[in-house]
C-alpha cells in the first residue's frame, strides 16, 4: 500500500484498486481509520480525536491532490506523495 504522506507520526496510505467511495487510510500508533476524502468521514477505525483533528486539517488542504492520487490508484498507477502538514 503505498504511503502518501506522513507527520506528527500520523501515515497516510492508499490501497490500489480499492473499494468505493474514495478514500484514505490514516494510521496513528496502532489505530487506523478509513477516511472519506469527499467529506472527512470516518468510514471505518477511528483515530485519536487530536490525530483525526489534523488528519481532517490536512484532508481540507489536500482534497484535491487526494481525488487525483484516488484515480491513479485505481488505475494501478502510483499515487504520488502528497505535501504533509507544515
Amino acid at each position: 500500500m503505498p504511503e502518501l504522506a506522513r507527520f506528527y507520526g500520523i501515515v497516510i496510505r492508499m490501497y490500489f484498486a480499492d473499494h468505493p467511495p474514495a478514500h484514505f487510510h490514516a494510521s496513528y500508533g496502532s489505530d487506523e481509520a478509513l477516511v472519506s476524502i469527499a467529506d472527512g468521514t470516518v468510514l471505518a477505525g477511528s483515530l485519536p480525536q487530536r490525530a483525526l483533528s489534523l488528519v481532517l486539517e490536512w484532508l481540507e488542504l489536500h482534497r484535491a491532490e487526494l481525488a487525483a492520487s484516488w484515480e491513479k490508484a485505481s488505475n494501478l498507477e502510483s499515487p504520488g506523495i502528497i505535501d504533509p502538514l507544515p
